[in-house]
């Protein structure tokens, strides 16, 4: 009703625009709200000279018409993945004209880097202040500019000093660049100059840890997170996203459950897997997501190691859960709460909310036990009791979810001390929160001592929803209770994930987690404490290392009350230079560990220094640090700024050069076998003499690759001797007993 009511007023005053904008839609007619803003931006201009009377008119139909253009250049849908504005919002329009995305997704971990191009639109110097989001776990790593058609390559520093030289440079009319976190989940860039009609060019580069469930990985491009509401993310040019999928574990299949058939796909190998897609013009409004399975079939440890010449080594250990973890015996019971406060109208999060609850209720069976709580500053039950999964109680529930509207305030609390109420002590309650954590920010302490102070039979699993979600409060809540915290995009495949989420639970979880070296020197371990091992749900811990040369690796684990204990041998070299990402990756989850147990407190004082100086040494954009661009190295050198970011980069470019290099020889060998076969009669046949210069056989050396090892342990029923696949040897056998004896 506000953008009508605007709208007439409008059309009051520009009765000729009324039939267009009725034939042609909102989005057509941006031209002339554009041209109509400046109109009446240039006419107070010229009016500066006017009495006071005057001004306040002709500022008040300015003012109208900016009103009007942000209604009407609001995007409809949840345009998002980057978007632009000029001096703040009230100084022109900047075009998106190029938007270009590579994935390198490297047994796990995904590197993106994003490379745009703005068009200044305006007559005019304006200064750009580009607003994206990052998906959960995401580690800006680089930000790049293009000055003279070079590119210069940013560094990380402390957030007010790089804020200070920013300024000191758009002062004088330089070339610099800013980039800053805004929250847990955005991030801001400023460029300044960017000249009249002029194009800039900019590159983004973010590390992420895949989300794993059991055989698969699923990768979010998120379009469609709404940062600001007063900038537009249309591109004028093209969208384009390609990633390569590399895995030591034998890929089976790849999908995109948002864009489908729109994506190509082109299997090189089993462990090389190249998805294109590509679209001209229009609003970036839905993630991309890209989802992959790998064949693991029993339990195992990958560890992979990052080191350079003379310092200590880095290392990322992954432990899986296999199939021969048997299923609990019996159903179980489930506490779901449902949020519906008003952040949940928000991008249609309550109706991915609704449907992904709908699917999470259609896997129960009848011997589970469930209840449907929905909360937004109080909590409502629907059964008021555990009721059984039956497909009548299904049915109430799904009318029951049928009726939830979004609206009031995100009060957790009060839900969370009724769920409790519903505990047996001789079953496990699952409380499972699909919300997207934008609670009262005095709530969170009060949050956490429920938490902490939950009966024992009680865990908690919380289902962030979309991607304008608290993640670091939803991670937390789940960590301190045992439990897990998952995260669904509106174009992630519901019954899917709920089939994950129900298989996850119905496998025995290993508790009290806990890792030794002997044989090298392992410390600054991540994450401190080991979380619950569950299945289809990986743990993966990341480390430092000093020695070289064989390990031993012992794990211990709790399995419904039976200790555990295995070892096995791992290599850990004196120079590894293939997956530099591990190092940035081990910074980003000392900094994320550190940040939120300040929380837990209220005091973030004690770890500033510590996370500004990890930021800095590992180029990574935090809360407190910054990334910076200066027009040269001799900028750089007037500021005493160490260029670290700069030799980094280099690193990982080599690394990736390299694995280019070997995914190209693949791809290569894989296009060899496509197409008409080369007989010998063909190779054979006459040619026409040329002048080609004739090279001896014997003289050319074919230098063959050196395969790496690889750092993978399974389990084998089949000998018992898989070395850390072990581990769980004794929890299958325990089971098998168990069933045996009844």
């Amino acid at each position: 009703m506000l953008r009508q009511g605007f709208w007439h007023r409008f059309c009051n005053n520009y009765p000729e625009h009324e039939k267009n904008i009725n034939k042609k839609g909102v989005d057509s007619s941006r031209d002339f709200f554009v041209k109509k803003f400046r109109e009446e931006r240039n006419f107070t201009m010229e009016r500066e000279k006017l009495g006071a009377i005057g001004k306040r008119k002709v500022f008040s139909s300015f003012i109208t018409t900016l009103v009007m253009m942000f209604l009407f250049m609001m995007p409809s849908g949840a345009d998002a993945a980057g978007m632009l504005i000029a001096d703040g919002g009230l100084g022109g329009i900047l075009e998106i004209t190029e938007h270009d995305v590579h994935v390198t997704v490297n047994n796990g971990i995904a590197v993106t880097h994003v490379t745009q191009v703005f068009r200044n639109t305006e007559n005019r110097q304006v200064e750009a202040l580009y607003t994206f989001p990052v998906p959960k776990g995401a580690s800006v790593a680089n930000f790049s500019m293009w000055i003279n058609g070079k590119e210069v390559v940013g560094e990380v520093l402390e957030k007010n000093r790089a804020r200070k030289i920013y300024n000191s440079y758009k002062r004088k009319r330089r070339d610099p660049g800013l980039l800053e976190q805004v929250d847990y989940k955005s991030f801001e860039m400023r460029i300044f100059p960017i000249n009249a009609g002029a194009e800039q060019k900019v590159q983004i580069t973010y590390y992420q840890e895949l989300d794993f469930d059991y055989d698969r990985a699923t990768y979010v491009y998120p379009l469609a997170t709404v940062t600001r509401r007063d900038i537009d993310s249309r591109t004028t040019g093209k969208f384009a996203i390609n990633m390569d999928v590399k895995s030591a574990v034998p890929i089976v299949e790849i999908e995109s459950p948002s864009h489908g058939s729109e994506f190509v796909i082109a299997r090189h190998s089993d462990s090389y897997i190249l998805a294109s897609l590509e679209a001209s013009g229009g609003s970036l409004t839905s993630d991309v997501i890209v989802s992959y399975a790998i064949s693991r079939p029993k339990t195992g440890v990958d560890i992979i190691t990052s080191r350079q010449p003379g310092e200590d080594g880095y290392f990322l250990m992954t432990l899986t859960a296999g199939k021969e973890l048997e299923e609990l015996d019996g159903g179980m019971d489930y506490l779901f709460l449902l949020d519906i406060s008003g952040s949940m109208g928000n991008a249609g999060k309550l109706i991915v909310s609704k449907n992904s609850l709908g699917a999470f209720i259609d896997e129960l069976e009848d011997n589970d036990r469930f209840e449907v709580m929905t909360f937004n500053v109080s909590p409502n039950t629907l059964f008021g009791e555990l009721r059984s999964g039956t497909p009548e109680m299904k049915e109430e529930a799904r009318a029951f979810m049928s009726t939830q509207q979004a609206r009031g305030g995100t009060v957790l609390a009060p839900a969370m001390t009724t769920a409790y109420k519903y505990g047996d002590p001789d079953r496990t309650l699952n409380v499972v929160i699909l919300s997207d954590g934008m609670t009262e920010q005095a709530e969170r302490q009060t949050l956490m001592k429920l938490i902490r102070s939950r009966p024992g039979f009680a865990r908690v699993f919380c289902i962030g929803i979309g991607n304008e979600v608290n993640r670091p409060l939803l991670e937390q809540m789940a960590a301190d209770s045992g439990g897990l915290a998952a995260f669904i995009s509106s174009g992630d495949n519901f019954r899917r994930q709920a089939k994950a989420f129900r298989r996850k639970l119905m496998h025995p979880a290993a508790a009290d987690l806990q890792i030794g070296f002997a044989g090298i020197r392992v410390y600054d371990v991540e994450p401190e404490v080991l979380p619950n091992l569950y299945f289809g749900s990986p743990v993966r811990v990341y480390g430092r290392y000093s020695g070289k040369g064989e390990a031993t690796l012992t794990i211990k684990a709790d399995v419904r009350g039976k200790e555990l204990r295995q070892s096995d041998t791992m290599f850990f070299p004196g120079n590894d230079p293939a997956n530099p990402e591990i190092e940035r990756m081990w910074a980003w989850n000392r900094i994320d560990r550190l940040l939120k147990n300040a929380d837990s407190t209220s005091s973030r004082g004690k770890v500033i220094d510590e996370v500004v100086r990890l930021g800095e040494g590992y180029s990574i954009v935090t809360e407190y640090t910054s990334f910076l661009v200066l027009e040269n190295d001799e900028e750089y050198k007037r500021w005493k700024i160490q260029r670290r970011n700069s030799l980094r980069l280099g690193r990982d470019r080599n690394a990736e050069a390299q694995r280019r290099r070997q995914l190209d020889t693949i791809r290569n060998k894989a296009m060899a076998d496509i197409g008409p076969r080369i007989t010998t009669e063909k190779l054979l046949a006459p040619k026409a003499p040329t002048k080609q210069k004739v090279v001896s056989a014997h003289k050319t050396v074919v230098r063959k690759p050196v395969p790496q090892q690889r750092q993978s342990r399974d389990f084998d029923f089949g000998t018992g001797s898989g070395p850390v696949g072990p581990l769980f040897i004794g929890i299958a056998y325990w089971i098998r007993r168990r069933k045996l004896k009844k």
